[in-house]
């Protein structure tokens, strides 16, 4: 799994994996809301998109498969004796529905933002793993982010292909390198912090 193939066009700093091994737990904690967040995402654009039969049918066994992350997630913290304590501010994922685009009266064009916005963070997510299934010592935690990482590039497919079943795929891949440019921006400024998954 390469940047290329993720599509993203800034690759995490190095540095990054090194941090994150040293606060291990804060990483699982963190990581554990993520998952929580992706399955409540779902969840959303399910409710919001009910009326679209193949999105229902897409997201309603990611929503469990999300689920069942933050339960593995979960695990590992009990393993540690880690309490899961209370959420962090993502300001990652709030920049990147900062740029959400505001109501326009498409719903299409909101939908596909939407789905958009989740294939980014999933496909960041995904390089992350890979890189805490490279460089960290553990090899149960090694074996366990692959498995993510393997499952998280699934999700990051479902959401383009998804955005591509609504819209023109001209006008998504056009969106796409749009969010792709924001995103690196985004990634470039934020502080590099070890206790975050983003």
């Amino acid at each position: 799994m390469s940047l290329t193939t993720l599509g993203l066009e800034l690759p995490t700093d190095p540095r990054w994996v090194n941090i994150a091994e040293m606060n291990i737990g804060d990483i699982l904690i963190d990581h554990a809301y993520c998952e929580q967040k992706a399955a409540s995402s779902c969840i959303s654009l399910i409710v919001s998109y009910s009326d679209k039969e193949e999105l229902v049918e897409t997201l309603t066994p990611v929503v469990a498969e999300e689920w069942g992350h933050f339960q593995r997630v979960l695990k590992e913290l009990r393993k540690r004796n880690i309490p899961l304590g209370r959420q962090r501010k993502d300001e990652y994922v709030n920049q990147l529905r900062s740029r959400l685009r505001r109501s326009t009266g498409d719903q299409n064009e909101q939908l596909m933002d939407n789905l958009l916005i989740n294939a980014l963070i999933e496909a960041r997510s995904c390089e992350r793993f890979k890189l805490l299934s490279e460089h960290i010592a553990d090899e149960g935690l090694q074996k366990f982010y692959r498995e993510l990482m393997i499952s998280e590039a699934g999700h990051y497919r479902n959401f383009i292909e998804l955005a591509e079943t609504y819209l023109p795929a001209e006008r998504v891949r056009q969106r796409w390198k749009e969010f792709l440019a924001v995103e690196a921006d985004i990634i470039a400024s934020l502080d590099l912090r070890g206790d975050r998954m983003h």
